[in-house]
């Protein structure tokens, strides 16, 4: 029988080299999820978007030459100028430092009211899924009673009762706000419970509360990260709403929805007024939302090596 040598071999295989150029590097979980995030420009632009936006709301308000609360009564409802680059409100207030001082309340209502939830949500859901019986029967039926009753009421009746203000605000946000977190994670732990790390990690002694913490939630970090995202502009607009109706934050103090009701004030008069803070709050909410469904893809374990 002839045996093919190995220079027949390397003969026959003219593409072989292009073949390995072109094979899936060896990348982690978070550094193939980080590649694709990058070559989805959508996704991409969007986080570059947002951003932009945290870094305005830091250091924009600090460069300036004027401040949230300088009034000039010469300069009332002006428009863009070179001197105000957002122009005035009707009290005469420089609209660019309002704008990202109102950015830096909205935005971080935003994250911290979200992030809370989902470390809330995250703890009970995952005790719920992996304790099962009747730990999970009496946090699921607690979860139902809460999750029928309309988010928004609460939040407004919570307002009423505590008064106007951030911290109120935050309070409100997360009475209810952990829910969808608490069933997403209750569903995950489930599956990841059955899993064979998890009976090893129990013969090796490792309490209840350090498997959910150190072994279950890592491995639904992905889901995690995108509900946050998500989650995030709708208690954005949950503030611009709030504070637009008189519940949510109140003059001096600035956010989104505080310079889009006084603009609805001067509409007729100064458009820009108006336009402006709630050009912000729409593209903030978009980019967020285009960033969660294109980490969603990102930390999908069936997409992986695919691109």
């Amino acid at each position: 029988m002839e045996t093919i040598s190995k220079d027949k071999f390397r003969i026959i295989g003219k593409n072989s080299e292009r073949l390995e150029s072109i094979s899936r590097p060896n990348l982690s979980y978070w550094q193939d999820a980080w590649r694709r995030i990058r070559r989805n420009k959508v996704a991409f632009f969007s986080l570059a978007l947002v951003g932009l936006y945290v870094l305005l709301a830091i250091f924009a308000p600090i460069l300036s030459s004027h401040t949230m609360a300088a009034q000039n009564a010469d300069a009332m409802n002006q428009f863009i100028s070179k001197e105000y680059w957002f122009g005035t409100d009707s009290l005469g207030r420089d609209l660019w430092v309002r704008v990202w001082m109102g950015a830096r309340v909205s935005l971080s209502i935003g994250f911290i009211a979200t992030l809370i939830n989902t470390v809330v949500g995250s703890l009970i859901g995952g005790i719920a899924g992996y304790y099962g019986g009747k730990v999970d029967m009496i946090i699921m039926r607690i979860v139902d009673v809460i999750y029928g009753i309309p988010s928004l009421i609460v939040t407004i009746l919570v307002m009423v009762v505590l008064g106007p203000g951030i911290q109120s605000l935050i309070i409100a946000m997360i009475i209810v706000g952990w829910i969808g977190t608490c069933r997403v994670v209750r569903g995950e732990v489930l599956k990841q419970k059955e899993q064979d790390f998890v009976a090893a990690a129990k013969v090796l002694g490792v309490s209840n509360f350090k498997i959910i913490v150190k072994h279950i939630l890592p491995n639904i970090m992905g889901i995690l990260i995108t509900n946050l995202t998500l989650a995030i502009p709708n208690a954005i607009f949950q503030e611009a709403f709030l504070s637009y109706i008189g519940l949510g934050i109140n003059p001096p103090n600035s956010s989104w929805g505080i310079l889009a009701k006084e603009g609805t004030k001067m509409l007729r008069v100064a458009p820009h007024e108006l336009f402006i803070p709630a050009f912000f709050i729409c593209t903030t909410m978009l980019a967020l939302n285009l960033l969660g469904d294109g980490l969603r893809d990102a930390f999908d374990p069936k997409l992986r090596g695919t691109e």
